[in-house]
């Protein structure tokens, strides 16, 4: 049995900025190398879909991208992407701490609000975005933030009847207590095909967190729309569902209901991850494949200055990956069988053109929404930066 620290509500210890490592190279990219939910909703009888579903296997992949149209542009150090139903959509504006909605065909604008609490520093602010599973019912929405003490997942009702920058109710927090830090908080959230609530953390440069099971740091969470522990967890008492993550900002499920992982490696490696309930994923141990008993090697690896993934995305057959130190869309190509992965080498799209890419996000069919992220205070802000792009498959 866990310790009680990874129930809903308890504070975890935070990080301190000593702990931050001098060769942090990959960590987001840096120069230097780089209606409430009811309670009712806790999936007793659902599976965790860490285990690939037995459908059939999974379509040809389709072997290259294209840019349809620019979006919008202008945007302020986005972060966290959502498209809400009707094929609008949300972003999170990581310094600014507000939200916006952007209509899916004009681009147009529409602040709905700020979010109160968050403390931008760093590699922290307004980071992930969710719309939950009953919008239609409860107009919920879902955000990951760093406050001054922690970095918490809370949710908020979206009210567009209201004027434009009132349109966000008080935030409602569901878990708070994951440790924080000046780099690696992780932040990436996203409702699985269970309909639960994941989240991807960081080890805030405290890499003994990552191996630390009575820590929210350094792992992948598993919660219900309230913020609880799922059954068919690893632990029936704890949110935790992998471990021995470095600073995972990428979650996304393929057609069998695989969930997959990106995370920042340090100086050598960063990582594709095929999750696995309760697997350690080998942080501080071990960085990219190693073959070492006790933990899970990456299905797929890059240089650091190759990739520096945050946002990943299924759509034709592939996992898309976006790169912020490589400046690049990933295309990694699925063959749907766990022992077979991945079907290709993984190939590179759109590498320099727009500069760091910070989140990609399944626009249905086989399209895409790919964010910029060039005014996050590491890139090189053109004009019109930042943007959202229109990506056909094909």
């Amino acid at each position: 049995m866990l310790s009680p620290v990874l129930r809903k509500g308890v504070v975890a210890g935070l990080a301190s900025a000593s702990l931050l490592l001098s060769a942090c190279s990959s960590a987001d990219g840096p120069a230097a190398g780089e209606g409430a939910p009811s309670s009712s909703a806790t999936a007793s009888s659902t599976a965790p879909p860490g285990a690939a579903s037995p459908s059939p296997d999974l379509p040809p992949a389709k072997g290259s991208v294209e840019v349809v149209r620019t979006l919008t542009t202008g945007l302020a150090s986005p972060w966290g992407l959502a498209v809400l139903p009707g094929g609008d959509l949300l972003v999170a504006s990581r310094d600014d701490a507000t939200i916006t909605r952007i209509d899916g065909e004009s681009g147009r604008k529409t602040l709905l609000g700020s979010v109160p609490g968050v403390a931008p520093s760093g590699e922290g602010g307004l980071l992930g975005l969710a719309v939950a599973p009953t919008f239609g019912a409860d107009h919920l929405i879902y955000a990951y933030f760093t406050t001054e003490s922690d970095n918490r997942i809370a949710r908020m009702q979206y009210d567009e009847k209201k004027p434009p920058g009132q349109q966000l109710g008080a935030p409602d927090t569901i878990l708070r207590g994951i440790p924080k830090g000046s780099i690696h908080n992780g932040g990436r959230i996203a409702f699985g095909p269970d309909r639960m609530l994941y989240a991807g953390t960081g080890e805030t440069g405290d890499t003994g967190l990552a191996q630390d099971k009575a820590s929210l740091a350094g792992k992948i969470l598993r919660m219900t729309p309230d913020g609880e522990p799922v059954h068919g967890n690893p632990e029936a008492d704890s949110v935790v569902y992998s471990y021995g993550h470095r600073n995972v900002q990428g979650l996304a499920w393929d057609g069998r209901k695989q969930l997959w992982a990106a995370e920042f490696g340090q100086n050598t490696w960063d990582e594709l991850n095929r999750i696995e309930p309760g697997g350690n994923y080998g942080w501080p141990e071990v960085e990219g494949r190693k073959g070492e008993a006790g933990f899970v090697d990456p299905v797929a690896q890059w240089k650091t200055s190759e990739a520096s993934p945050s946002g990943i995305a299924y759509a034709g057959g592939s996992i898309w990956m976006a790169g912020l130190r490589g400046e690049r869309l990933w295309r990694i190509p699925l063959s749907g069988k766990p022992g077979a992965e991945p079907l290709a080498a993984p190939q590179a799209f759109l590498d320099g053109k727009y500069g760091r890419l910070r989140t990609v996000l399944a626009a249905g069919g086989d399209t895409l929404w790919l964010v910029t992220s060039n005014t996050d205070g590491r890139g090189t802000p053109k004009p019109g930066d930042d943007r959202i792009l229109l990506l056909k498959v094909r």
